[in-house]
């Protein structure tokens, strides 16, 4: 079971560093920004379950923030703030927030909000995004199986993988160590050219040798699918 990865943006030092602490203890992955544009950057640049984001930040406030990502992905965004009132609230959640939750908060409810976003987003994934289409290609996710014209393709399990978390994630290029976290796991010792092979093997398999490749290259960076 891969691990959760939590984006949590946060100017407040002390308090980041302890959710960090608690994030981490339950298991999930974090990686924390303390300024609106770096957390813009790395909520837009790579792949989160949750984003735990502050409402009051230095070179981008939360609000803009929130509108930024929300105008191009899904992630679920739950806002922090020490601001309570409803016209907080209400400018939080019309920007793009799934949740909100006003400081101080005690660790416990923090903890079982971050959970409920999750099952919700797995949930809706589930029911919207069972089969992916991609050209002429057709994965279906409950089965496992990937047709392309109406024939089958067969890829093994790490293919299988590799493939959808490009699919999923299609038009965000994708760095070799965010493919190489997501599908062979945070903790693997695997080396990052191994995604390039099995890019390679992928690609065998289901382009059409009279058109640009479904993968497509980013040089010194990673691959995407557009």
């Amino acid at each position: 079971m891969d691990r959760k990865r939590i984006l949590l943006i946060e100017d407040e030092k002390n308090l980041s560093r302890f959710i960090e602490l608690e994030l981490q203890h339950e298991s999930f992955m974090v990686k924390v920004a303390y300024d609106g544009r770096t957390g813009l950057e790395l909520a837009l640049g790579e792949v989160w379950d949750v984003i735990l984001l502050d409402l009051m930040l230095p070179g981008l406030n939360g609000i803009e923030l929130c509108r930024q990502v929300r105008a191009v992905k899904h992630t679920p965004i739950m806002m922090l703030t020490a601001k309570d009132s409803v016209v907080d609230r209400v400018a939080g959640l019309d920007s793009g927030a799934d949740d909100y939750i006003a400081k101080p908060f005690a660790i416990e409810e923090l903890l079982a909000r971050i959970r409920a976003l999750i099952r919700r987003s797995d949930q809706s994934e589930g029911q919207q995004h069972s089969i992916l289409l991609y050209r002429d290609i057709r994965v279906d996710l409950d089965a496992r199986t990937v047709t392309k014209k109406e024939h089958p393709i067969e890829l093994t399990k790490r293919e299988f993988d590799l493939l959808v978390m490009l699919l999923k994630n299609s038009n965000l290029v994708m760095t070799r160590d965010m493919l190489l976290d997501r599908v062979w796991g945070y903790d693997s010792r695997v080396e990052t050219n191994v995604v390039d092979v099995y890019i390679r093997y992928i690609r065998n398999k289901i382009d059409n040798p009279d058109q640009e490749s479904c993968i497509q290259t980013i040089r010194g960076i990673g691959y995407v699918m557009r």
